[in-house]
């Protein structure tokens, strides 16, 4: 009995501990960003900020261009999103549903493009676009963030397509509709998780992104976003480590918000699209 007690209680509490490890620099991040700067500077640590104060958060969204890397992280990341989904259901689809020579090399070739780290191909990155001339402009950081995050899409969506049955879409087309419309009006609706989990994937990849936009904005460039920026924004305020919390607390505010609306479907798909097809 007192073994199995233990059994039970032993999960729970590593468990435990590891959400308090990982949640506990998210909590101060936050806590500081509410703390005045007596408190923040105090010799002996504030745990629990008693006197709230949202003057921090002013000096951090009245600081120079910041709506405007606000406005370019959302456009580049939600672009980079959208694209990649597209382009990834039709993918997904040619995956799972026909059969073509090659195809086997196909996934084998998206999982080693998933493996492969985007650092040490920054240099030619760059040489590409600086030859384009289109260094400081969002164009390529939208496309180079919707290939990092098409292979996980694709190998993710590829799961739920082959998951759905063939007979579904088969009874579809014997009604009268094309292959193309059975798609659209079967199988999409029911691709929903798998839509979510890899969007959020897609969101949190691009949006926190930082060697590509260091190497392809200008320092004082209008292509510039929000990791850049926050990178930045201690030298900016010197040791104003109150200002420095609340930017970095509105940086984490979309993922959090996201995360939340989303985690049932996203953990759901996640774990579908991984053991399915």
């Amino acid at each position: 009995m007192k073994r199995s007690l233990f059994g039970r209680v032993w999960p729970n509490a590593t468990a435990l501990v590891v959400f308090v490890a990982c949640i506990f620099p998210v909590y101060w991040m936050f806590a500081t960003a509410l703390k005045p700067t007596g408190d923040i500077i105090a010799e002996d640590p504030v745990w629990f900020p008693t006197d709230i104060t949202f003057e921090h958060f002013g000096t951090a969204t009245d600081a120079e261009h910041f709506w405007t890397f606000v406005r370019n992280s959302l456009t580049v990341t939600c672009l980079a999103v959208l694209f990649s989904l597209v382009i990834a259901l039709a993918g997904s689809f040619a995956l799972a549903r026909m059969r073509f020579k090659g195809r086997r090399g196909f996934v084998i070739g998206f999982m080693l493009a998933q493996m492969a780290p985007w650092e040490v191909m920054v240099i030619a990155i760059y040489m590409i676009v600086r030859d384009a001339s289109m260094l400081n402009s969002l164009v390529p950081l939208t496309a180079f963030y919707m290939m990092m995050i098409l292979p996980f899409t694709i190998l993710t969506l590829r799961g739920f397509v082959a998951a759905v049955p063939k007979e579904l879409e088969e009874s579809a087309m014997v009604d009268g509709c094309t292959r193309v419309q059975a798609f659209r009006r079967v199988i999409l609706p029911l691709l929903a998780p798998g839509l979510m989990s890899t969007s959020m994937f897609g969101f949190i990849t691009a949006w926190n992104e930082f060697p590509l936009v260091l190497v392809l904005s200008k320092e004082s460039g209008g292509a510039q976003t929000l990791p850049l920026w926050l990178s930045s924004f201690q030298s900016q305020f010197g040791d104003d480590w109150g200002a420095t919390m609340a930017a970095s607390s509105l940086f984490a505010v979309p993922i959090l918000i996201l995360f939340v609306f989303l985690q049932r479907r996203a953990v759901s798909g996640l774990t579908a699209g991984a053991v399915k097809g």
